[in-house]
């Protein structure tokens, strides 16, 4: 977690160009996986309206595209215009009707949608890059309808000490010097101080609680290396 916005959307906008590839490599490809497992538990559905918060290069709006079919809409939100502009270009999947995705720049702190406008919501790897968290959830019960449920996945602290030094090791002797070959260790290197900071899974449940959701769950994933919580407002 990162406290200065401008400096989060720096990164960014710096990492866009490879970010999908470094994703795949890195992740071996099981981030889409994860990502899949968030769309389900959003419960999106044909002719769903749905919200993908720091959609990044689109990965997530475009799977929820999938479901919610060519009677839905899908908005993909991000303050990064570079990762915006290569989710633009991405081309739609060949099989089955899907609604075009509005792309949209802005704060996920301050959404520019009306109360209650939103069947369900994704966010990837977003919320531990936010500057305030409490605020971020608040936003997002405010745009969610009754009833309605968001999945957050992202990158976590595990709780056992073994896996907790695997990660380490992992984005120490693999994740920064493939990033350092691209020019991007500083970009690359935040993470590891990031996931300290971040909210554990339980302290994320209690802040959903506090944002007014009245059913929340974090499941652990990988080890607890990732997580994904789902809310319900």
């Amino acid at each position: 977690m990162i406290d200065d916005s401008t400096e989060v959307q720096a990164i960014f906008n710096k990492i866009a160009p490879v970010y999908d590839q470094l994703n795949d490599l890195l992740s071996l490809g099981i981030h889409k996986t994860w990502k899949q497992m968030a769309v389900m538990w959003s419960e999106a559905s044909y002719g769903s309206t749905c919200l993908d918060l720091c959609c990044g290069s689109g990965d997530l709006a475009w799977m929820l595209a999938k479901f919610v079919g060519s009677t839905g809409q899908v908005f993909g939100v991000d303050f990064s215009v570079e990762q915006l502009a290569i989710a633009r270009k991405r081309q739609p999947p060949l099989l089955g009707k899907i609604s075009p995705i509005d792309w949209v720049e802005a704060d996920v702190l301050s959404l520019p949608f009306a109360d209650n406008y939103f069947d369900c919501a994704t966010m990837g790897y977003g919320l531990r890059n936010v500057s305030d968290i409490p605020l971020c959830l608040q936003e997002l019960y405010r745009v969610l309808k009754p009833n309605a449920k968001a999945a957050i996945l992202d990158m976590h602290r595990p709780s056992s000490s073994a896996v907790r030094g695997f990660q380490k090791w992992y984005l120490d002797t693999v994740v920064v010097p493939v990033a350092r070959n691209l020019g991007l260790t500083k970009e690359y290197a935040y993470i590891s101080p990031s996931l300290t900071k971040f909210p554990t899974g339980l302290e994320q449940v209690n802040l959903a609680y506090q944002a007014g959701f009245v059913n929340c769950k974090h499941y652990p994933i990988f080890g607890g290396m990732m997580g994904i919580l789902v809310i319900t407002k």
